[in-house]
């Protein structure tokens, strides 16, 4: 197989398609922890002691608390909508980071998703709508100290440099109010939109790179799912099931990184009449994509294993987290749903003077028997 350095596989795929990967600068930083760092599992697992199949889709009872079949992933992602954004590198790496998180709780509680949006606002050179680095998101995570939930700063699917769409008509430059926020009703009703003095969040305690079979098959079972840069060439773009492999017709394309995925799990299929006629068993990734859960398998795709098909088992950044609301001691210091005691100081009721807005009330009055579901049915 062709090879090429991972700059120019990146500058040829942007000439042929849109390229959501930036390739590190040299120098950076390829991993990091706070304290000692824990050991690598690819490190104290051979080939040889991995399964044939395994999948963090559907887990076994003794990994979940006796749970069986349950999963330890979080949702489908979709980074098209609501409108075009090339942002799968913090789609696929907070996917990860969040499954990461479902699986150190065991699969206990509702998914926690992390803020997309958050990364686009205020992680700087970890990229923008015109691509990005997965490792770089987990070390901005672990700089700026810990990363919003997405219930608090949801996806837009801008970023500062995007003129694309409605862009041009939203603020997301990092400041509170596109950090985590909260709206307490219609500006008419005398409601009011604040940033929230604090809100819930997840932290990074170290992360990493993973690169090649065995050594990614060893991280994703024992810590979770990683985030790897793709060849994103029409075979994926027009996948509708199977085991992928590499067309020959779409040549060098077939090496050029442009986009961002997470590995999930693995295994092996009987595929009959393989390529030279006979039947054979083709060992397959598992991989979530961002592109949501009409396209693919449901939003997923296999593809070809340990051939390094589409450069997939090239580049894989990983995170371990470190502490999130809900985990613990950690709770949740909860916000009124107007926010006047998590910083909303335009909210009835809030600052020093705690007055009783009488102008909104009034207004809010006059607006609920208009717009109330159930003023006519309660008694």
């Amino acid at each position: 197989m062709l090879t090429c350095t991972a700059v120019l596989c990146s500058l040829a795929g942007a000439l042929a398609r849109n390229n959501e990967y930036i390739v590190r600068p040299k120098g950076a930083k390829m991993r990091e922890c706070t304290g000692e760092c824990s050991p690598e599992p690819h490190t104290y697992l051979a080939m040889h002691q991995l399964p044939t199949k395994f999948t963090w889709g559907e887990v076994k009872g003794e990994q979940f608390g006796g749970q069986q079949g349950a999963s330890g992933l979080t949702t489908i992602l979709n980074q098209h909508i609501p409108q075009y954004c090339g942002s799968c590198w913090a789609h696929a790496t907070l996917s990860a980071l969040g499954d990461r998180i479902k699986i150190k709780r065991r699969g206990r509680g509702a998914d926690i998703n992390l803020a997309v949006q958050h990364v686009l606002n205020c992680g700087g050179d970890a990229g923008s709508c015109h691509g990005g680095n997965p490792l770089s998101v987990y070390e901005w995570i672990k700089t700026n100290g810990h990363i919003a939930y997405a219930s608090a700063n949801p996806y837009l699917a801008c970023s500062t440099e995007s003129t694309a769409g409605w862009c041009e008509h939203v603020n997301t430059t990092c400041k509170p109010m596109n950090i985590a926020r909260t709206c307490s009703g219609f500006d008419e009703s005398g409601g009011s939109c604040s940033a929230l003095s604090h809100y819930p969040n997840a932290t990074v305690a170290e992360y990493g790179v993973v690169m090649g079979e065995q050594k990614i098959m060893a991280e994703v079972i024992e810590r979770g799912p990683v985030a790897c840069s793709v060849a994103a060439t029409d075979a994926l773009d027009n996948y509708e099931g199977g085991i992928l492999e590499e067309d020959p017709a779409d040549g060098s394309q077939n090496w050029m990184v442009n986009h961002v995925v997470s590995i999930v799990g693995w295994g092996e299929e009987m595929v009959r009449n393989y390529k030279n006629g006979q039947d054979k068993m083709v060992p397959y990734w598992e991989v979530r994509n961002s592109w949501g859960e009409h396209w693919g398998e449901a939003g997923f795709f296999r593809v070809l294993r340990g051939s390094n098909a589409f450069m997939l088992e090239d580049d894989c950044a990983w995170a371990v987290p470190g502490k999130f609301t809900g985990d613990g001691e950690n709770k949740n210091k909860p916000c009124h749903e107007n926010g006047d005691n998590c910083g909303n100081t335009q909210a009835c009721g809030s600052g020093e003077s705690g007055g009783d807005c009488p102008q909104q009330q009034q207004a809010a009055k006059k607006q609920s028997s208009f717009h109330s579901l159930d003023a006519n049915t309660r008694h």
